[in-house]
């Protein structure tokens, strides 16, 4: 089973990642890390690259594709090479799904319009401008497409995966392996239960880095 994991300019590390090491336990899968050009791939910071194994036409049918998100997805919105390639494999996949802001590629491909889908919380509108029908839930399953919220949700979603392929022991199996039980210090993964002040702070954060990533692409 070959699970291809997309990779572009400006993605965004844990959201291929955390997919990777859930569905590497699988058995008898082949992972490959696909781009438009094989080669390293520099994630949105700048700080970590991961190599695109083989460029986007060499992988033609992956019964799995995982779309990350990640500030790079904006400038990916009308680029015709990647967007048509996720339409044309779509056709054949057994099962299409994104992290974060990777469904925004999915949208603009086509392949979410009116499906139920998430994204990162501040994408929300963006999405549903792009033709989703947009749901605040971690992991949305509508069809053979299956899309996670923000960026740590990949985990989930790639759980929720195996339990739908190979069933319940399984999901626990694999969760177990990786130790996958969070505790987190805080309760404020949700713009639902954050601070009001801390949820304007991330906006502000978001947008800035959002602003600094475009130019930096546009002056390239």
């Amino acid at each position: 089973m070959q699970i291809a994991f997309v990779l572009y300019d400006g993605f965004t590390a844990l959201d291929i990642t955390g997919p990777h090491d859930v569905l590497n336990a699988l058995p008898h899968t082949e992972p490959v890390f696909v781009a438009e050009q094989a080669g390293p791939v520099a994630n949105e910071s700048r700080s970590l690259s991961l190599v695109a194994d083989r460029s986007l036409a060499e992988v033609t049918s992956p019964e799995i594709v995982v779309v990350p998100g990640g500030l790079g997805t904006r400038a990916l919105l009308e680029h015709e090479p990647l967007l048509s390639w996720l339409r044309e494999v779509h056709e054949t996949t057994t099962w299409t799904t994104s992290v974060c802001t990777g469904s925004l590629l999915l949208a603009a491909a086509g392949l979410l319009d009116g499906v139920r889908a998430t994204t990162h919380w501040l994408a929300r509108e963006q999405l549903a401008a792009l033709g989703a029908e947009v749901v605040a839930e971690r992991v949305v399953e509508d069809g053979r497409i299956m899309t996670g919220a923000g960026v740590s949700s990949g985990i989930d979603m790639a759980l929720t995966l195996v339990k739908r392929m190979y069933g319940e022991e399984a999901a626990e199996a694999v969760q177990l392996g990786i130790e996958y039980d969070p505790a987190p210090p805080v309760d404020s993964g949700s713009p639902d239960r954050a601070r009001p002040e801390i949820v304007a702070a991330v906006t502000t954060i978001f947008q800035a880095s959002e602003k600094e990533f475009v130019a930096s692409v546009t002056a390239a």
